[in-house]
C-alpha cells in the first residue's frame, strides 16, 4: 500500500510515535537502516531555494545506501508543459520516492494521486511536515515525552509553519497556542481538523493575541520569519503588523523557566526573534537542524515499509 507524507495529519498520532521513535533509533545508530541499498534512486525536487532541506535529504537518502537524484524545476518539464501527475507516472518508473519542495499543496496532491512511490512534502505554501518531525524529536530529546507540553508559536500564524505546529504538535498531545494578530491567525479548516485530533490525543489548541498571555508558562517557545518565500512584497507591512510578537529575552522570561526555543531556520535576526535568545542557553536550534537529518531518514524507512506490506 503506498503511503504519502504530504501533511501532518497524513499520518496518524501511533504512526507519528513510532516515526520518532525510529528517528531516535537512527540518531543513536546512523548507518543501521539500509532500505535504498542497491542504490535505489530518489528524486529530490526543489521550486523554492533551501540549504537545510537540500542537504538533509541528500545526506539521509545516501545514509539509507539510496542515491539522491536532485532536481531543479527551473531545468525540467514540471510546473511548465508537463503536469505533477505526469511528471510522477514517469518517476515512478526509476525512483523508489518523491521528495518535492513546492509552492502550491495542490500540486503535491496531483502528485500523490497520479503515482505508486511515495510522495514526500519537503515544504509547500500551506504546511512543513517534515520540520515539525524535526522539532518533535528535538522536544523529546529536550523535555521528554510531548504529550501534556505547552508550545507557543508566536508570529504569523497563517504561516505553513504555525499549520504545521497546530496538526503536528496536537497530534503529539501538546497544548498548541498560537500566539498573533487576529487577522493573522491559522486557517480555520486548519484549527478544526486540530481540534478533532485533539479529541483522540488530549492535545489542544488556543489563538492568543497577547504576547504575555502566549508565553506564560510555555514549555517550548518557537517563532518562524515573518516574510516567507514569496511575500517578500509585504514585508514592510508584516515588519508592521508583528512587532509586538518578536521572541525577545522578555517574552522566554514569561515562559516556564526550563523552556526551549526553536526555530526552523533561516532566522531574521532582530525581527522575529533577537539573537540574546538565538544564541542563548535556551536555544536548541542546533540539535534542531541536525534532527532534520535523522527525522526524515526515518520518515523514508517507515513509508518504504508500507510499500512493502
Amino acid at each position: 500500500m503506498t503511503r504519502h507524507f504530504l501533511r501532518d495529519d497524513s499520518i496518524t498520532p501511533s504512526e507519528q510515535r513510532e516515526i520518532l521513535a525510529l528517528a531516535e533509533e537512527l540518531k543513536r545508530d546512523r548507518w543501521s537502516q539500509k532500505p535504498l541499498e542497491g542504490p535505489q534512486t530518489v528524486a529530490v525536487i526543489f521550486d523554492k531555494s533551501s540549504t537545510r532541506t537540500r542537504v538533509s535529504f541528500a545526506v539521509g537518502i545516501a545514509d539509507l545506501g539510496g542515491s539522491p537524484l536532485i532536481i531543479s524545476t527551473a531545468s525540467s518539464q514540471l510546473g511548465g508543459k508537463e503536469t505533477p501527475s505526469d511528471t510522477a507516472r514517469v518517476l515512478e518508473r526509476q525512483v523508489s520516492a518523491i521528495v518535492w519542495r513546492t509552492y502550491a499543496q495542490e500540486g503535491l496532491e496531483q502528485m500523490a494521486q497520479g503515482t505508486c512511490v511515495p510522495v514526500v512534502n519537503a515544504l509547500s505554501d500551506d504546511f512543513h511536515p517534515c520540520q515539525l518531525l524535526a522539532d518533535l524529536l528535538t522536544i523529546r530529546e529536550h523535555k521528554g515525552e510531548t504529550a501534556g507540553l505547552t508550545m507557543s508559536f508566536f508570529g504569523d500564524g497563517r504561516s505553513n509553519m504555525a499549520h504545521s505546529y497546530v496538526l503536528a504538535g496536537v497530534m503529539a498531545g501538546m497544548h498548541v497556542r498560537v500566539v498573533s494578530p487576529e487577522a493573522y491567525a491559522p486557517r480555520a479548516d486548519v484549527v478544526a481538523d486540530a481540534r478533532r485530533l485533539a479529541e483522540e490525543t488530549g492535545g489542544s489548541i488556543s489563538l492568543v493575541s497577547d504576547a504575555e498571555e502566549g508565553a506564560r508558562g510555555a514549555d517550548v517557545v518557537v517563532t518562524d520569519t515573518w516574510v516567507s518565500m514569496g511575500k517578500e512584497d509585504e514585508k514592510q507591512q508584516r515588519l508592521r503588523d508583528l512587532i509586538g510578537y518578536k521572541v525577545t529575552q522578555r517574552v522566554m522570561s514569561w515562559a516556564d523557566p526550563e523552556a526551549i526555543f526553536i526555530h526552523c531556520l533561516p532566522a531574521d535576526r532582530g525581527y522575529e526573534v533577537d539573537t540574546e535568545v538565538i544564541d542563548g542557553p535556551q536555544s536548541v536550534i542546533w540539535d534542531e537542524a541536525e534532527n532534520r537529518l535523522h527525522a526524515q531518514k526515518a520518515l523514508l524507512v517507515w513509508l518504504l515499509r508500507q510499500q512493502e506490506a
